[in-house]
């Protein structure tokens, strides 16, 4: 049996002809001219997953874009791993920016350029190519699914009721994501927490015409006054979110898990040159790690009102609006506080304006357990593939769909992700490493081999 590093090394030409083939397709869910594409890349995707070793690949049709799906059965009453990918990808603007076509792939550097070379055509290729050495090699001693989706830039609006629809189809013992980044190259890391989400605009309103500010300033509530009180009373002094319960359902994160965080190398200095500030701020006894973690926030994301363009003009207007979000925590459920929210700033209100809070959206915050024998066996899969122990992190983005799984299909999802911020996911002239390319395999097919 060849070893997976040689089986690599034998077969990159293919794999790097196979991903060029992914690549070139334009699949951008978020741009309606490009349906034919995502059609066409999912049955690319069906092709090559059948080449890799499933008995049954199928495009499965949802409200949207289709679905991927294929399946290898071991046993039938072997543990099941379920793959989950997305095949859809970022538009490409701004092109001017970027240094080749960003849907012919180049390899330069010791790295692929393209859109999707990381996010997430790339990542889902370790999978599908792990999975083509354990099943060629019959080293597989239990069953795997693949689920491939084509609407996650846009938010995944097809997955959950098709989940709900195929709940058995799609009956498993874990599901395996590689969609999440690493720390660094040399600092290899598995996810194991995500923020969730809650997102509201906000609309305030006060006299039925803008006015004249001089004539009507002092005595007629300014509603881009109102507005900007308003906000400023959400976050205390002390950084903490000032909403009545809403931090009833906070989980802490244990002290062992603190501690692990304090021991990922952080230069402040360095983060905050980075960004061009001069001091960081946020809730009072968390480290920056934290508060960008496993703590929640509140932002606002876009505010306005009144008279924006060039020169003066003396107004007081008569509506102003926000956009603006939380990130949750594990635990918060994000209707329960879009519903707090809401009520907190329509009771500190004003009568002299009326208020409207319109939640937008929102998803659950994840955490996945160490002790979870599949997350110790990806923890296994990069010590051999990486010569290090990955550090366990939580990150503070979100991604719905996680917590959904868990919901609906009664499963944990290890996020065993291989991307790096110098990959440029969404922007231009994305890429990914091929050193990391390679160690993706490896870890992947370790992760299978100790799965028990």
């Amino acid at each position: 049996m060849t070893p997976i590093k040689e089986y690599i090394q034998e077969n990159e030409a293919r794999f790097m002809d196979e991903l060029a083939s992914l690549i070139r397709i334009p699949s951008i869910s978020s741009q309606p001219e490009h349906k034919d594409d995502m059609a066409a890349c999912a049955q690319r995707w069906k092709e090559l997953l059948l080449a890799a070793g499933a008995d049954e690949a199928a495009i499965l049709p949802t409200e949207g874009n289709p679905i991927v799906f294929a399946q290898k059965t071991i046993d039938p009453k072997a543990k099941t791993v379920l793959v989950y990918a997305h095949y859809d990808v970022m538009p490409p603007e701004p092109l001017e920016l970027w240094r080749s076509d960003p849907f012919e792939p180049v390899i330069k550097d010791g790295r692929i350029w393209a859109r999707g070379a990381d996010d997430d055509k790339g990542q889902s290729f370790l999978q599908v190519k792990a999975f083509e050495y354990l099943a060629k090699n019959r080293l597989l001693a239990h069953n795997v699914k693949f689920i491939f989706e084509g609407e996650e830039e846009i938010g995944s609006p097809s997955l959950e009721s098709f989940c709900k629809e195929h709940q058995e189809l799609l009956k498993a013992d874990v599901m395996l994501v590689s969609d999440t980044s690493m720390l660094g190259a040399e600092l290899p890391s598995l996810t194991t927490g995500l923020r969730g989400l809650a997102y509201w605009e906000i609309e305030v309103t006060g006299p039925n015409r803008d006015l004249h500010s001089g004539h009507f300033g002092g005595a007629v509530a300014n509603p881009a006054n109102v507005l900007c009180r308003l906000l400023a009373q959400v976050v205390d002094k002390d950084g903490r979110i000032a909403v009545p319960h809403f931090y009833d359902d906070v989980e802490e994160v244990p002290q062992h898990e603190r501690e692990m965080m304090a021991q990922i190398p952080f230069d402040e200095e360095q983060y905050k040159k980075a960004i061009g500030v001069e001091e960081l701020e946020g809730e009072k006894g968390y480290s920056t790690l934290e508060r960008n973690s496993c703590r929640p926030a509140f932002d606002i994301c876009g505010i306005w009102g009144g008279y924006a363009g060039e020169g003066a003009k003396t107004i007081l207007p008569s509506k102003a609006t926000a956009k603006v979000s939380c990130r949750l925590v594990p635990h918060q459920d994000h209707a329960t506080i879009s519903k707090l929210f809401a009520d907190y700033i329509c009771s500190i209100a004003p009568r002299s304006v009326k208020v409207k809070v319109t939640p937008m959206h929102g998803g659950e915050g994840y955490v996945c357990p160490t002790t979870l024998p599949a997350y110790q066996a990806a923890e296994a899969g990069f010590t051999k593939a990486f010569g290090k122990k990955p550090l366990a992190v939580r990150r503070g983005g979100s991604i719905p769909i996680i917590p959904a799984f868990e919901r609906i299909l009664g499963v944990k999802s290890i996020l065993m992700g291989f991307g790096l911020e110098s990959d440029a996911i969404h922007s231009p002239n994305e890429n990914f490493p091929l050193d990391i390319f390679r160690k993706g395999i490896e870890a992947i097919v370790e992760f299978h081999l100790n799965f028990k």
